[in-house]
């Protein structure tokens, strides 16, 4: 129970503290290709989280079994509303694609279109949509109606129909209290 009400809590503490990772909760049994997944998170940096910490959390998508192949889509709370430092908080949010297409390859090569800001802070409640067509996808935080980020070309392109995930990285403790899955094929 948190705050009087059944969710899902989510911690990211032992398994590595490296960034970058596969590391997300999947949920079993659940086959997606295109749709809508909207979600609502909370993140909670834990007690001995390192610096560099963000309260990341966010999706996976399209995971394939040996959890080696996904599409992500996470935030960082600590980049967000109160964050004072102009250049972390211009990476709000962040598409990634694992392996091979990363916060650390983007990085490296300049590609900042796979980023933005977000209007969020640690402690609060995010509803979280992901509008997935193809090789494309858009994604809208809280009451928006304008998305916060699209993504033109899915780096793993159109053909994988797999599991979804919930995204949770170094430090962080999350909770889901809502998930609501929309397939349109």
């Amino acid at each position: 129970m948190f705050e009087g009400k059944s969710i899902l809590r989510i911690i990211k503490k032992d398994k590595m503290n490296l960034y970058d990772e596969n590391t997300y909760a999947k949920l079993n049994d659940l086959q997606f290709h295109n749709g809508i997944i909207e979600i609502k998170l909370l993140s909670r940096l834990l007690p001995d989280a390192p610096e560099f910490a963000r309260g990341f959390i966010g999706i996976v998508f399209r995971a394939n079994a040996g959890d080696s192949k996904f599409e992500s889509f996470y935030l960082r709370p600590t980049n967000g509303r109160t964050c004072t430092d102009a250049v972390r908080k211009a990476h709000g949010c962040q598409y990634f694609s694992y392996p091979g297409y990363t916060f650390s390859y983007f990085r490296e090569y300049g590609i900042t279109k796979y980023e933005a800001c977000a209007d969020i802070d640690l402690n609060e409640w995010i509803t979280l949509k992901a509008v997935i067509e193809n090789e494309r996808a858009e994604f809208y935080l809280n009451q928006f109606t304008n998305p916060i980020l699209i993504v033109e070309h899915l780096k793993h392109g159109t053909g994988q129909k797999d599991a979804i995930g919930i995204f949770v990285d170094i430090g962080t403790e999350a909770f889901v209290s809502k998930l609501k899955i929309t397939s349109t094929d």
